[in-house]
């Protein structure tokens, strides 16, 4: 009940100078006043002690976590790191850092950076930040490694059932938004885009200017696994292969002076040479406004999987006290007219969850040269690979970090000196088979969710020992898939685990290096830019 009651009212004040307020101010200040009144009492007359801010702060995520994931409130000191987050320069260890209940977790350490420096290693098990237990940290622990640059920090940490101790000085960082170009095949120039910081266009035409000097004639721009950023990032980055003034993307809201129209601003760098983007499911955002722009104009190939599919827009709006919130103000439309969110927020299951728009819900729209595109699931590529779409076993692999601790432990246990001569064996894959039933590993498909609701309706009806032997059979077909499921995705499981691998030894770098010589998405980039006609017969309807 507390959660439906929050919702209206702090939703006014959020809204308090908008069209909605001055709509309905009647409903909105009796909520105001309601609200007021109530949380007065509470903190005068309730029976325990209570903290005023915590309980602002459960009122205030009870009401967002009823909106969409992308519709966030921040404190003073979310205000700082989400500024930080954007222009990606920051102070720290150089390593990418999950927190868990009791360590933090080495992910990724970046070469010649601290933690690199120091000697720490993907899979380390930071349990200590100088004087402080990560266990009994309340708040967030990465805090606790960030600090002024040249500053020291002392870890502790487990290393392969070993605790040891290591000494990082902090520095001043600066991610790059390119994070990798090169030369590949000659003429091909091969540009990975990680985020939509500020510095993104810049970046990518500083790169792209740089591969033409030395003799691109192609190009391959490789957006997976970018979550987005900018959107004035994405529409400059599609005005380097776009001529001037032409539409990129539209935004609409309930709110007029939302709504804007972006067009390209300048004239473009080349609007001649072929390009290939490569998409995947975790493309999101400004990564689709590009993709999906370039694929309305005709203007590139389009390979990979399925992008995330989010189109709709935040904007930061200033609170009392120097807090913010970012606020989804407008769904966003590329240049044919589609909006590609796929997950509905706003008409949600029995359960809370968004859905997910489905097929026969996308609508039809066209682009420059008449070819079909779809609205409401993401950017569809061109050309789909099924390497590049995970499947659902591979995701519950990865998701509950099968891979990464896989990885670490092959880590310790393999010398690898040579990015070229890496590989991975089916005994390796034999090893990773039965690393997971060491590890209990237990996939339950969405199929069997359905078939124990239908059971459970059927004992209520009293019709389940009708059926009950038709059941069991359908539960042994499921294990008998479940069972063989993990040598049906053999070739995805084992990119998944060559990628993981190549990281720890040759850090990112030798990853892309890996890309250029064997990744299926990138091959298929390749081979769509090597020849001419094949690459205009995606473009022709």
């Amino acid at each position: 009940m507390k959660k439906k009651f929050y919702i209206p009212v702090l939703l006014a004040i959020v809204l308090f100078t908008g069209t909605a307020f001055r709509s309905n101010f009647f409903e909105v200040a009796k909520q105001i006043e309601i609200f007021t009144t109530l949380y007065k009492e509470i903190n005068m007359n309730y029976v325990d002690d209570t903290n005023p801010a915590d309980l602002m702060d459960t009122a205030i995520k009870s009401m967002l976590n009823d909106l969409d994931p992308y519709t966030q409130f921040y404190n003073e000191q979310d205000v700082q790191a989400a500024r930080i987050n954007q222009t990606n320069d920051f102070t720290g260890i150089g390593a990418t850092v999950k927190t868990t209940k009791d360590k933090l977790i080495i992910v990724e350490p970046f070469k010649d950076l601290p933690a690199d420096k120091a000697g720490l290693k993907a899979g380390d098990e930071i349990i200590k930040v100088d004087n402080i237990v990560v266990a009994d940290f309340n708040d967030d622990a990465g805090n606790l490694l960030e600090g002024a640059a040249g500053s020291t920090v002392n870890v502790t940490y487990k290393r392969q059932g070993k605790t040891e101790t290591a000494t990082l000085t902090r520095a001043g960082i600066e991610t790059n938004a390119v994070t990798h170009y090169s030369l590949i095949d000659g003429n091909i120039a091969y540009i990975v885009l990680r985020k939509f910081t500020q510095k993104a266009s810049a970046e990518t035409m500083s790169a792209l200017r740089d591969l033409k000097n030395q003799g691109a004639e192609k190009v391959i721009l490789d957006l997976r696994g970018n979550p987005g950023g900018l959107l004035s990032e994405a529409v400059n980055i599609v005005n380097i292969f776009v001529p001037q003034n032409q539409l990129v993307v539209t935004t609409k809201s309930k709110i007029k002076k939302y709504n804007q129209t972006y067009f390209t601003q300048k004239e473009a760098f080349d609007t001649q040479i072929p390009v290939v983007v490569i998409i995947d499911d975790r493309s999101a955002s400004a990564s689709e406004i590009v993709s999906g722009a370039l694929q309305d104009l005709d203007r590139g190939v389009v390979v990979g999987s399925r992008s995330f599919g989010k189109g709709l827009v935040q904007r930061p709006k200033p609170l009392s006290y120097g807090a913010q919130m970012k606020i989804t103000i407008s769904r966003y439309y590329t240049p044919s007219g589609r909006c590609i969110q796929a997950l509905d927020y706003w008409n949600k299951d029995e359960k809370g969850n968004a859905t997910r728009l489905k097929q026969e819900q996308f609508t039809a729209f066209k682009t420059k040269n008449g070819r079909t595109v779809y609205d409401g699931g993401g950017v569809d590529p061109d050309e789909k690979l099924s390497e590049s779409a995970l499947t659902p076993i591979s995701k519950a692999i990865l998701e509950n970090d099968y891979i990464f601790n896989f990885a670490t432990s092959y880590f310790y246990n393999n010398n690898v000196e040579s990015l070229s001569d890496f590989k991975l064996s089916d005994k390796d894959f034999a090893d990773f088979k039965q690393y997971l039933a060491n590890n209990n590993f237990e996939f339950k498909t969405e199929t069997e969710k359905v078939f124990n609701k239908a059971i459970q309706q059927a004992k209520e009806e009293q019709i389940d020992v009708a059926i009950n032997t038709s059941y069991q059979n359908l539960l042994n077909d499921i294990q008998a898939y479940k069972n063989s499921a993990l040598d049906s995705n053999k070739a995805q499981l084992m990119s998944l685990l060559t990628d993981e691998i190549i990281t720890r030894y040759f850090y990112r770098e030798g990853l892309y290096e890996y890309y250029t010589l064997s990744n299926p998405e990138v091959s298929k980039a390749k081979a769509i830019l090597s020849n001419l006609n094949t690459y205009n017969k995606y473009l022709k309807p």
